[in-house]
């Protein structure tokens, strides 16, 4: 009998420290940094398909969407503080309810526009500075086996994709930041968008690849974004993995650890 009540007792000690941790791991994820995994290329190349990065949850501070499943008891925003131009942040989708990861462009009542392919703030051009394109492996990436465009299409499989690359100087940014393109797309030019109060404009450096705020909601893009869908900033990359498994130890991209997010 002893025994039995020892082993049930060792049990029981065993179920509260698995419920402890995970307390402990989800209070952890909901107030200080939650993990993030880049599903696609629409950040390249300061993001890559693989990228894995903790949110820093505390910089602009919790609203309901800081909990999973948006389930925080939390009315508007708390401890909150403003983004900066140029952050790069994760947010809950207006629409869809998913986590998406972009750069902040507009900040309210700003205005944003694009005219064949370049950017304009507030009625003026955003400098930018060409450098040496982006090239990579045409080859599927990620667990969802996504092949990306290449400016210099056709390309076949195992051969360089190459997209132009510039270095971008947003107003009030602390650095430039990389920016791609791949050809003509539909957001090269678009209408004067003027951000509401209390919203901001995002947008995907890979610019012909990312279907972000100059991209209505009626059609799949994600239009103007609350300020308490914001879920934090991303500031460095922790681990970076080519391959379609975490697991296989061959395809990290050791130059990526701890790189800062710029």
């Amino acid at each position: 009998m002893a025994a039995k009540a020892e082993k049930k007792e060792g049990i029981l000690e065993t179920v509260k420290t698995v419920l402890w941790a995970l307390v402990i791991a989800g209070v952890f994820r909901t107030l200080f940094f939650q993990p993030f995994w880049i599903p696609s290329g629409s950040m390249k190349d300061t993001l890559l398909i693989g990228d894995f990065l903790f949110v820093n949850k505390m910089a602009y501070g919790y609203s309901r969407h800081s909990c999973p499943f948006s389930m925080c008891p939390i009315s508007g925003r708390i401890l909150g503080s403003e983004p900066q131009r140029g952050d790069v942040i994760v947010f809950r989708h207006p629409v869809n309810g998913t986590d998406f990861i972009k750069r902040l462009i507009g900040l309210p009542g700003d205005t944003v526009q694009m005219r064949d392919g370049a950017l304009w703030l507030n009625g003026a051009p955003v400098p930018t500075a060409p450098v040496e394109p982006f090239i990579e492996i045409k080859a599927p990436q990620g667990p969802q086996r996504l092949t990306p465009r290449c400016a210099n299409e056709p390309v076949g499989l195992g051969g360089d994709c190459i997209k132009a690359r510039a270095l971008e100087s947003l107003p009030g940014a602390d650095e430039a930041h990389p920016i791609l393109d791949i050809g003509t797309s539909q957001t090269d030019t678009t209408p004067v968008f003027t951000v509401p109060e209390g919203q901001y404009f995002f947008m995907g450096d890979n610019r012909d690849n990312s279907r972000d705020s100059r991209v209505p909601r009626s059609v799949g893009g994600v239009g103007f974004v609350p300020y308490e869908n914001l879920i934090g900033r991303a500031d460095r990359v922790i681990f970076s993995s080519a391959g379609s498994r975490m697991l296989f130890f061959w395809t990290w991209r050791m130059d990526r650890f701890f790189e800062k997010i710029v």
